[in-house]
This record gives C-alpha cells, sequence and structure tokens, in this order.
C-alpha cells in the first residue's frame, strides 16, 4: 500500500484541505509523509498534522508547539541531528528514529473522526510491519496509542493507555506510552519536560538492551 500522497480517501478531510489549500496556498495541504530513518527501530506515533506545523510545513511535528519539546528532546537522547525542527529543508536528521501519524491529514479542530482513524490504519500497519524486531513504538496519545493497537490486532481494553505505560506487542515490538507534547498538556504540566525526558530515557534503554 505505501504512503499516498495524492490519498482522499476521507471525503471530509480531503473537502477540508482543498479549504484550507485555497485560505493558505503556500501550505503543504496534503497527507503528511513520516519523516525519519527508513530502517528505524524508534517510531513515534503522533494524532495528526497541525494547521500551521505539519499541515503547513510538510514534515511531522515541524512549525508547530509540539515540536519544539518533541525534538528538543530527540535531539537530546541522540535521536536528531539538530535541536530545532524549522522546515522540510532544513538539513534535519533522525537517527534510528522515524515519525509518523495516525492519520496522516489534517482534521477540522485536530479532532479526527473514528471512520478516519479506521481508514488512514492501514498505512500505520504497513509501518509497523516494516519494523526491525524489537523495535520500540512510542504512542504520543489515547488516539495513537489505540492506532497501534488497531493496527496490530489487538483489543484496547487489553492495553490501556497510561503515561509511561509499556506494552508487548507481537513480533518482539515494545509499544510505550506517553502524554501527548501539546501545548495544552505542557502548559497544564499534565506533562513536563522531566516526564517527556524520562520516556525517551526508557525508549533508549530498551532499545540498547534489546
Amino acid at each position: 500500500m505505501g504512503f499516498d500522497l495524492a490519498c482522499r480517501a476521507c471525503p471530509r478531510l480531503a473537502a477540508f484541505l482543498d479549504q484550507v489549500k485555497i485560505d493558505h496556498p503556500d501550505y503543504h495541504a496534503r497527507p503528511v509523509a513520516p519523516f525519519g530513518d527508513p530502517q528505524a527501530q524508534l517510531l513515534v506515533v503522533g494524532l495528526a498534522p497541525g494547521m500551521h506545523g505539519a499541515n503547513a510545513t510538510g514534515r511531522p511535528f515541524t512549525g508547530d508547539y509540539a515540536g519544539i519539546l518533541l525534538y528538543r528532546t530527540l535531539f537530546d537522547f541522540g535521536f536528531a541531528s539538530a535541536p530545532e525542527s524549522i522546515s522540510r529543508d532544513d538539513g534535519l536528521t533522525l537517527n534510528d528514529c522515524r515519525i509518523t501519524n495516525a492519520v496522516k491529514c489534517l482534521p477540522p479542530q485536530n479532532k479526527p473522526e473514528t471512520a478516519e482513524i479506521r481508514t488512514c490504519n492501514a498505512f500505520l500497519a504497513e509501518e509497523l510491519a516494516a519494523l526491525p524486531t524489537n523495535a520500540v513504538v512510542l504512542a504520543l496519545g489515547t488516539i495513537a496509542h489505540n492506532a497501534v493497537l488497531r493496527a496490530q490486532g489487538l483489543k484496547a481494553a487489553a492495553h490501556r493507555f497510561g503515561h509511561a505505560a509499556e506494552h508487548d506487542l507481537p513480533g518482539g515490538l515494545k509499544l510505550l506510552d506517553s502524554y501527548h507534547c501539546s501545548r495544552y498538556n505542557t502548559q497544564t504540566r499534565r506533562l513536563t519536560e522531566a516526564m517527556f525526558a524520562d520516556v525517551f530515557r526508557r525508549a533508549r534503554g530498551l532499545l540498547e538492551t534489546a
């Protein structure tokens, strides 16, 4: 199947992106491809592109508030070549890490519908299938967590989301949870920089001992 830049499988999202492109002609305003090392052992799964972030730049978590903490933390733990992601052509590279989203297109109000998450799940399933044995999947938030489980054919009830929770997946994969690094979560202190760093420290530890 593979990532499809021209995908219009979700009518609501396709129509919304058409309007966004009219309102912001210089925006990417299409499905946003995964970014990073194709052979990565760490896959970070977010929710969906942000309006003025990935939807504008065409790179996950680039140009929005959530990306500030994410890329700085990736850099601190050796997964990124720079602490800041500015644009698709800024030269930043990811080391043994890849970033994707549960939904590849910008949803209205950042809220994808259940049917849209399910439609896009085939892309995520293919990404998970391509991971090497003993890889770590880091889900940012409940929707990403549940999308990973669905892509693996697992029941959400058997693997409850919880910050810093760990779950065994088929094929030797490990699922690690974190609250999403959104502006709301960080400003309300639901997620602190220390908490986020601890999750990446654990991910690094799992990879080193695999």
